[in-house]
């Protein structure tokens, strides 16, 4: 299978999903992460225009590290995500029309942040509008309707997983992934005392003991139709 992941932010897939992602790539898939925004305003001392390329080269080597093929940006500035906007969404239409994915994967709609409720949007339209020929894009429309799951929220905050994916091979690799985005790792720490990657560790155990393994991620599949399967999807 091809999967594409669509995160808001150079780091919301290793968060979410980074386990996940791993194993599609161990077992074989190919795995593709895409982030719609640039992170360019995560950092109170490092000035945007330099955020923005130390947060583009900390996704390659995270994306490289889960296995994935590549990363892709769509490079908007942050908090200006907006899924009403013509150039934003024909840039991702035509990210999803090259890799043709089977599965996607993307924020929840009532996530906690106008930019990741915005990405959720984008690739819900996109899953659709992908497949139609007659619209002037640069690449061939997709062949089928993407699956599409919503991964878990930060913190897992008013998400209640309808599937699981087994991740207790993976957190080792999650978390060195994770531990890729220094930039945000490191301000986290000395700014807001939160070490990170013991949170996402947290919340990857959490969602273990809600289906009986140590380490495990949540997901919600998008009832819309034809945007899902009766075969499993999930690795």
């Amino acid at each position: 299978m091809i999967v594409l992941g669509i995160g808001c932010h150079p780091d919301d897939l290793e968060i979410q999903c980074g386990g996940t992602l791993a194993k599609y790539a161990k077992l074989g898939h190919k795995v593709f992460m895409c982030h719609i925004a640039n992170g360019n305003m995560g950092h109170k001392i490092i000035m945007p225009d330099e955020l923005r390329e130390i947060r583009d080269k900390e996704a390659r080597k995270a994306a490289k590290t889960l296995g994935a093929v590549e990363s892709i940006s769509i490079d908007v500035g942050d908090l200006l995500v907006d899924s009403s906007n013509v150039e934003i969404r024909n840039k991702l239409n035509n990210v999803v029309r090259e890799v043709k994915p089977d599965v996607i994967i993307t924020h929840y709609p009532n996530d906690y942040m106008r930019d990741h409720m915005e990405t959720s949007r984008l690739a819900f339209d996109v899953s659709f509008t992908c497949t139609i020929p007659h619209i002037d894009y640069d690449v061939p429309e997709h062949e089928k309707f993407p699956a599409v799951y919503y991964m878990d929220t930060l913190a897992g905050i008013d998400f209640n997983p309808t599937e699981y994916v087994d991740i207790s091979d993976e957190i080792d690799v999650k978390l060195e992934a994770n531990a890729c985005h220094e930039s945000q790792v490191k301000w986290m720490l000395e700014h807001d005392h939160i070490d990170f990657l013991d949170f996402i560790k947290t919340c990857s155990k959490y969602r273990g003991l809600q289906c009986g393994v140590p380490f495990a991620e949540g997901f919600i599949r998008c009832g819309a139709w034809p945007k899902f399967s009766a075969e499993r999807l999930l690795p």
